[in-house]
C-alpha cells in the first residue's frame, strides 16, 4: 500500500540532503508503517537513492509497484520484513545489482525479476518458495544467490547455464532438493556450493569438473553411496571431488583419460587378483582417513572447575539500547600458523553478513583474554561519556568516532561513486536516535566493546592469542545470541581441525611474531575448548550461562561435545 500523511523524518531528510542511501529499521519505523498502513508515498520520490534498506519491520507486508521509480537503485535490501510478495515492476529497475527479500513470507517470485541484468547478487532466503523462476540466466552478471530454509524441490535448470559464467556462489541448503543437474559443470566461476539438509541421493560426477570449486557441502542429504555419504560429512573438498572424479566405489560412471565415460563394472571382471586387493587397502586407508577426519571435539569446562571464573554483570542502562548478551572463553584455537588468524576473521564477517543480518540482529565480539581483566561490566553511556581506542584508531570519544566514521563514508561516495559503503560505516545507521550507547567495560574501566560496532585495540586478537573471550550481543532475543555463538564454536572448531591437518609453518603469510615464546601443546591436538561464563544482573541475580545443557546441540555428525 502506498500511504501520504505526514512525511517521516527519515524521509524527509534524505530528499533536503539529496542522499544516496536511506535506510529504515527496526521498531520505531515499524510503528509508523503500522500506523500508516504501509510505507509512506514520499518514498519512492527520492529517485536519486541508490541504496535502499527496509529491515525488521514485522508491520510491512508488501511493496508498492512504484518501487519502480527509484530508477537510479543500485542496493535494495528488503530483510526481515513479513512481506508476502513483490510486485512486477521491479523488473523495472535495471540498475539493481543487490537483491536482498530474505527472512519475509514469501511463497513465490516475479519472473520480471529475470530482468534485473546487472543484479549480481540476490538473497532470498528464509521464505516459503515452492519455485524458482525460469530465466535466470538472463542475470548474467550473477555471482551469488542464497535460496536456503525454502520449500524447493528443485533448482532451475537453467540456474547451471554457461551463461551465468560468473556465478560463484550457490546457497541452497535446508530445501527438499531431491537432484543436482549433471550440467553444474557449465559454471566455470563456481566456488562455493551448499546443498545441505536436502534430499539428494547422489550427487553428479562432473561437479569434479568446476575447475574453481573450494567449498562444498552435502551434510544432512542420505545419499545411496555410503562411503560418499560418510566423505561429505568429514571430508576436505578436494578429497571428495577426487572421489567423484574416479567414479566413487566403481559403481556408476568415471572417466577415463579422454574424458569418456567408462564402464568400471566391466573393467573389474578382468583386472587381477593383485590388483582387486590392492584396491581393497586402498578402501580401507580411504575408510580410515574419513573416520579420522571425523574427530572434531569441543569439550566444554563448567565454572565450577574453574577458580578464576569470569563473570559478566549487566546495568539496568541496556534495557533499551541492547539487552541481551551472551560470553564464554574458547581455549585451544591455534591462531599461529600460516593464514589461520586470516581464516578465522573472515569466517567471522561471513557470519556478520549472512547469520547476523549484516549486525543487525547480532553482533559478535573477540579479545585476547590476557589483555582484559575481569570482572566485565556490559552497560551504557552517552555518545560523550563512552570512551575507546577503536581497533586501528587513536582513543576517542564514541560521538567523535562515529562523525569520524560518517565523514568517511561521504567521501567514499563522492570519490568511489560507490551506491554503498563498506566496513564500519557499514553500520551507523544501527544507532540512529540512541542516547545512550552500549559497551563492555573491563575491571579497569577500559571499554574493550562498542557493538554493534567496532572493538578496542586494546584486546585485539594477535597470531600470538592463547585464549579467546568471546561476546555475542543483540536488542532482538537471548536466544538469537546463543545461537550465533553455537555457530559460531562450531566454525572455531572446523577451522582448528583445518589448521591442525594442513600443518601450516608459523608466520607463512608473512606476520611477524610478537613474541619468542614456545609453541603452546595447542598445535598437538584440534581440540577446542569452552569454558562457561555467567552473566548476572546488577543485583548479581543469574541472567545466562553459556554453555548450558541446551547449547552447542548441534547435529553436526563429525563434531562430538564432550560435557
Amino acid at each position: 500500500m502506498e500511504v501520504e500523511g505526514t512525511v517521516w523524518a527519515e524521509i524527509e531528510k534524505a530528499e533536503k540532503e539529496n542522499r544516496r542511501e536511506l535506510v529504515l529499521q527496526g521498531l520505531a519505523v515499524d510503528k509508523k508503517i503500522q500506523t500508516n498502513g504501509g510505507i509512506h508515498a514520499k518514498l519512492y520520490s527520492l529517485v536519486l537513492l541508490n541504496y535502499l534498506e527496509v529491515s525488521q519491520c514485522p508491520s510491512l507486508n508488501e511493496i508498492h509497484e512504484n518501487i519502480k521509480k527509484l530508477s537510479h537503485l543500485q542496493s535494495l535490501i528488503l530483510c526481515r520484513n513479513k512481506i508476502s510478495s513483490v510486485p512486477k515492476s521491479i523488473g523495472e529497475l535495471k540498475s539493481v545489482k543487490v537483491l536482498d527479500l530474505s527472512v519475509n513470507n514469501l511463497l513465490a517470485l516475479p519472473e520480471e525479476i529475470c530482468l534485473l541484468s546487472e543484479l549480481t547478487t540476490l538473497n532470498i532466503s528464509c521464505n516459503s518458495i515452492s519455485a524458482l523462476p525460469n530465466g535466470l540466466s538472463q542475470c548474467t552478471k550473477l555471482s551469488s544467490i542464497n535460496v536456503s530454509k525454502n520449500a524447493l524441490a528443485q533448482l532451475p535448470e537453467d540456474l547451471c547455464s554457461s551463461r551465468l559464467e560468473l556465478l560463484n556462489t550457490i546457497i541452497a541448503s535446508e530445501n527438499a532438493i531431491e537432484q543436482l543437474s549433471n550440467e553444474i559443470h557449465n559454471l566455470p566461476a563456481l566456488k562455493v556450493l551448499d546443498l545441505s539438509n536436502n534430499k539428494l541421493l547422489e550427487i553428479p560426477f562432473e561437479l569434479a569438473d568446476c575447475a574453481k570449486l573450494k567449498e562444498i557441502n552435502f551434510k544432512g542429504n542420505k545419499l545411496k553411496d555410503k562411503r560418499l555419504e560418510k566423505m561429505v560429512n568429514g571430508c576436505q573438498t578436494k578429497s571428495v571431488l577426487d572421489y567423484l572424479r574416479a567414479g566413487g566405489r566403481g559403481k556408476g560412471k568415471g572417466r577415463n583419460p579422454d574424458g569418456e565415460a567408462a564402464d568400471r563394472g566391466d573393467g573389474a571382471r578382468n583386472v587381477s587378483k593383485k590388483k582387486n586387493a590392492a584396491k581393497q587397502k586402498k578402501k580401507k586407508e580411504e575408510e580410515e582417513e574419513v573416520d579420522n577426519m571425523n574427530r572434531m571435539v569441543v569439550r566444554v569446562l563448567h565454572m565450577s572447575d574453574s577458580p578464576t571464573a569470569l563473570m559478566v554483570k549487566v546495568s539496568p542502562l541496556v534495557k533499551d539500547v541492547r539487552p541481551f548478551i551472551v560470553c564464554c572463553i574458547v581455549k585451544g584455537l591455534n591462531l599461529k600458523p600460516g593464514n589461520a588468524l586470516k581464516r578465522f576473521l573472515v569466517a567471522q564477517t561471513k557470519l556478520h553478513d549472512e547469520v547476523c543480518g549484516k549486525r543487525t540482529t547480532a553482533t559478535i565480539a573477540t579479545h585476547d583474554l590476557s589483555l582484559l581483566k575481569a570482572p566485565l561490566e556490559y552497560g551504557a553511556r552517552s555518545p560523550d561519556e563512552l570512551k575507546l581506542v577503536p581497533l586501528g584508531r587513536k582513543e576517542m570519544k564514541a560521538a567523535d568516532l562515529l562523525k569520524q566514521l560518517q565523514h568517511e563514508a561521504d567521501e567514499q561516495r563522492k570519490q568511489k561513486k560507490r551506491q554503498n559503503v563498506s566496513g564500519l560505516h557499514r553500520y551507523l545507521q544501527l544507532l540512529d536516535g540512541k542516547d545512550n550507547y552500549p559497551c563492555l567495560i573491563d575491571a579497569d574501566g577500559h571499554v574493550i566493546s562498542f557493538p554493534p560496532i567496532t572493538n578496542s585495540e586494546r584486546t585485539k586478537l594477535r597470531k600470538t592469542t592463547r585464549e579467546l573471550f568471546v561476546e555475542v550481543t543483540s536488542s532482538t532475543s537471548l536466544q538469537i545470541c546463543k545461537d550465533v555463538m553455537d555457530m559460531l564454536i562450531i566454525k572455531m572448531a572446523e577451522l582448528n581441525k583445518l589448521t591442525f591437518d594442513h600443518k601450516e609453518e608459523a608466520d607463512s603469510d608473512g606476520e611477524a611474531d610478537r613474541t619468542t615464546e614456545p609453541s603452546v601443546d595447542a598445535s598437538d591436538t584440534p581440540e577446542l575448548k569452552v569454558l562457561q561464563v555467567k552473566v548476572v544482573d546488577a543485583e548479581g541475580n543469574l541472567k545466562v550461562v553459556y554453555p548450558s545443557k541446551t547449547d552447542l546441540t548441534s547435529d553436526v555428525s563429525h563434531l562430538t561435545i564432550v560435557r
